[in-house]
């Protein structure tokens, strides 16, 4: 997987990015503007080159990816009462832990209210969806959102995130986030099964993404922006993205893995740290090329016997734009008939294909379309509900 860094930017880039950059504003703003709000636009704004470009436009967008209203968020936030909650004293601890999260150079009185309103938020989430249990990682995800949407917003927002995209890391075990990581292997198979084959020889299975899935990245990028940058794309794909993304980067280092001695300790020390000079741009293109190419249902290879729990993947349906129902309900059998099509492929057939890669703005309408309105049809039910069945029964740990 050969992917080069862009060159450096001269006089004449800077201008060009430039206008870009203000021709995507306005049609953010566009977008923004119409009644109802075009949520289809914005997803392909928040996928496309540079993403939503500055936190003050995330503020107006990242709620509506969420389908939220903002004028429906309450002004007065519940208070919590944390001498009672019993998740209380780990969250304290795992928040005195986040220092790095927060911008060199804060205050440390700033600093400290931020972690005051860190805490609040995340005991909120939790008392108020009992269902939900608290997982280390998890403040690595809030803190994002609170530093760029401030309390209110980003108390609302990560609930709704919370009981969706999320939810799955929420559960009282770690059955389904095994399992999710679980979809890693048989990406980077079909790309590249030289990779693959040298993994699987050297038994590294996948916790090393571990971090990387459960706080969508946050724990272990130390640059706010490349953070930032891929919420932006994750809020706007279906829930299953983070992993796409994961086998990118793993794909991205093809020859260091392959030149790593085969042993699960090396390769997995070679894994779990990402390289700081990774081309963002670049893999979250690549990431959803292969999300096209080899979506969710492709990756299931039996039929569903038998429901089973529900993923967070099941519930993204929860984010249709009312706008693009009628859309799905006609396009739902001839997808049906193209997944049914492409589960009868057999797998050594698609080893070693490499995604096709689109025109760029075809690329990524088909790309927010998918994740819109999860158009996955039949086969999309036996991602969600038969996930835990197909996946192969990795001996994962976790610590």
């Amino acid at each position: 997987m050969n992917l080069k860094k862009s060159p450096p930017l001269n006089g004449l880039g800077k201008q060009a990015a430039e206008s870009r950059r203000k021709r995507k504003t306005a049609e953010i703003a566009q977008a923004l503007s119409t009644t109802p709000v075009d949520v289809a636009a914005l997803r392909r704004m928040a996928i496309s080159e540079g993403g939503l470009l500055t936190d003050e436009i995330r503020r107006q967008v990242w709620p509506r990816l969420l389908n939220m209203s903002v004028d429906s968020i309450p002004d007065q936030l519940e208070k919590v009462d944390r001498e009672n909650n019993k998740d209380f004293n780990q969250v304290l601890l795992d928040v005195q832990r986040s220092l790095r999260r927060f911008p060199p150079g804060m205050p440390d009185e700033q600093r400290e209210g931020l972690q005051e309103e860190l805490i609040d938020i995340i005991l909120q989430v939790l008392v108020k969806n009992p269902q939900l249990h608290y997982y280390q990682g998890y403040h690595d995800i809030v803190v994002t959102f609170l530093l760029v949407l401030g309390e209110r917003l980003a108390t609302a927002l990560v609930e709704k995130l919370s009981t969706h995209h999320l939810r799955d890391f929420m559960d009282p075990t770690m059955d389904n986030t095994k399992h999710i990581l679980n979809y890693l292997m048989p990406i980077i198979e079909r790309v590249n099964p030289e990779v693959y084959d040298f993994m699987q020889q050297a038994e590294v299975g996948t916790i090393f993404a571990l971090s990387w899935l459960i706080t969508w990245f946050g724990h272990v990028l130390s640059d706010f922006r490349h953070v930032v940058r891929l919420y932006d794309f994750f809020l706007a794909c279906h829930p299953l993205m983070p992993i796409y993304f994961a086998a990118v980067i793993v794909l991205y280092r093809e020859e260091e893995v392959l030149e790593c001695e085969c042993d699960m300790a090396m390769v997995h020390h070679l894994l779990s740290r990402i390289p700081d000079d990774l081309p963002y741009e670049t893999l979250i293109s690549r990431a959803g090329d292969l999300f096209v190419q080899f979506p969710p249902s492709v990756l299931v290879r039996e039929a569903v016997q038998q429901r089973s729990q529900k993923t967070a993947a099941s519930t993204f349906k929860d984010f249709e734009h009312p706008d693009v129902v009628l859309r799905k309900r006609r396009k739902e059998q001839q997808q049906q008939q193209q997944q049914q099509q492409q589960q009868q492929r057999p797998l050594e057939a698609q080893r070693g294909t490499v995604a096709v890669v689109q025109p760029t703005a075809r690329r990524i309408m088909k790309l927010a379309v998918m994740g819109l309105t999860v158009a996955l049809g039949a086969a999309a039910l036996a991602v969600v509900n038969s996930a835990l069945e197909w996946a192969p029964k990795l001996d994962l740990f976790f610590p």
